[in-house]
């Protein structure tokens, strides 16, 4: 069960331990580690049994199960631990991650480019979309575009949808050859009365927290191809 897709402000959580790969792979009953995954780096944090600590250093998802990686052994299956993220590093990617669907909405809506890729980073975020050409005068018109998003305060919800009604979404039938015919039922993010998404990333509750956002660097790579990275402040 991944906690994270109901609550992406669970800082703390319990579990067991249903199985461990060479003293270190550590796979749990339950986890509201988000594992590396859709452009959003994993969550980090510990584990503790016992008064014990086990840092977690990475998580990834494998055969369907997010496995944690810890830093030291000592765990067998059957465990209870405690679970803690690195809420500092993960509150950070929320924020970003949210920038993301905003900025992207924002570009589909002027430019109807459509994102073909981003990666979140701790220093700054990217956002690669297909375009033909775009200019300095339009890259500073987007981000005042999605900083006004920001400034509204809109809240952003989770929601889930059978397959067939979230392909209702305009947002969403774009990304349907992207989205395997097994899941049923198809998480959504919106941004009240704004977007959107399909995501299994954590977003914040409300646009406010985003941050302002501040584009530092354009360019072009390749045909159709063009790269925005920015960043956030408080």
């Amino acid at each position: 069960m991944e906690l994270y897709e109901e609550d992406s402000y669970m800082k703390e959580f319990d579990a067991e331990v249903v199985g461990v790969k060479d003293d270190k792979f550590v796979v749990l009953n339950r986890t509201a580690f988000y594992p590396n995954a859709g452009g959003q780096p994993y969550d980090t944090g510990k584990f503790i049994k016992n008064n014990e600590e086990f840092p977690v250093v990475y998580a990834g998802k494998f055969s369907g199960r997010v496995s944690h990686e810890v830093s030291k052994g000592g765990l067998s299956a059957g465990d209870k631990i405690r679970g803690v993220i690195d809420w500092k590093r993960r509150y950070l990617f929320m924020r970003y991650h949210t920038a993301c669907h905003i900025l992207s909405r924002v570009i589909y809506k002027e430019a109807k480019a459509v994102i073909t890729g981003n990666q979140i980073g701790e220093k700054k975020t990217r956002i690669d979309f297909s375009l033909e050409n775009f200019n300095k005068d339009e890259i500073k018109d987007y981000a005042e575009k999605a900083n006004m998003i920001v400034g509204r305060g809109l809240a952003v919800n989770i929601k889930f949808l059978p397959r067939d009604e979230a392909f209702r979404i305009p947002a969403v039938v774009r990304l349907k050859m992207q989205i395997p015919q097994s899941i049923a039922r198809i998480r959504i993010v919106e941004i009240e009365n704004f977007d959107q998404q399909a995501c299994g990333g954590t977003h914040v509750k409300n646009t406010s927290e985003v941050g302002h956002i501040e584009i530092v660097k354009a360019e072009n790579k390749g045909k159709d191809n063009r790269r925005i990275y920015f960043k956030i402040g408080d």
